[in-house]
């Protein structure tokens, strides 16, 4: 399991007053069609952060969608760009110990308080990996926000290791600051 996700479990109980296993008892009672409606359901009714809703809601949908399970089948057929994936998280893990990698179905969010970076393989040959950088402007390489919408400012397409070069980790670490 991420180390950052196995931190956010152990943390769970401190932080929300319930172990993971209490809050999946909760859940296993509740029909969610959305995955947001189990978010918005643990927030308004048992005033859980977002970062600890989404990832409750997420390790509780299925058993077999553990973290590390939702990581591994976003690469599949996609595997060298895990590689980038593992040093843009070695990269980010750097910036504080109150990062939380959440992985879901199609990307991995990464949040402080709030999602400051996503990380989603967009094709076989590339990673797509949206800022929340409010404010900054646009670059050739730094991006509008494209698919991502309004859940990242901008968005960088990585294609290799040497694209997670000093200028990238200095985006991701405003954005780190940012989310504060």
């Amino acid at each position: 399991m991420d180390k950052a996700l196995q931190t956010m479990i152990n943390n769970m109980p401190e932080k929300t007053g319930k172990s993971l296993d209490q809050w999946k008892s909760i859940l296993k009672g509740k029909a969610f069609v959305k995955h947001s409606e189990g978010v918005n359901f643990l927030k308004k009714e048992h005033g859980v952060t977002h970062g600890f809703a989404n990832t409750i809601v997420t390790l509780s949908k299925d058993e077999q969608h553990t973290g590390d399970n939702l990581v591994s089948n976003q690469y599949k057929g996609k595997e060298a760009l895990f590689p980038i994936y593992e040093k843009l998280l070695s990269a980010i893990n750097n910036f504080g110990d109150d990062v939380t990698a959440t992985p879901k179905k199609t990307s991995v969010s990464v949040i402080r308080k709030r999602q400051f970076v996503l990380i989603k393989p967009a094709t076989k040959t590339r990673i797509d990996l949206g800022l929340k950088l409010p404010g900054k402007p646009t670059t050739d390489r730094l991006g509008n926000s494209g698919p991502f919408g309004t859940m990242c400012t901008h968005r960088v397409q990585i294609t290799s290791k040497n694209d997670i070069d000093q200028e990238l980790i200095d985006w991701m670490r405003e954005a780190y600051v940012k989310s504060e």
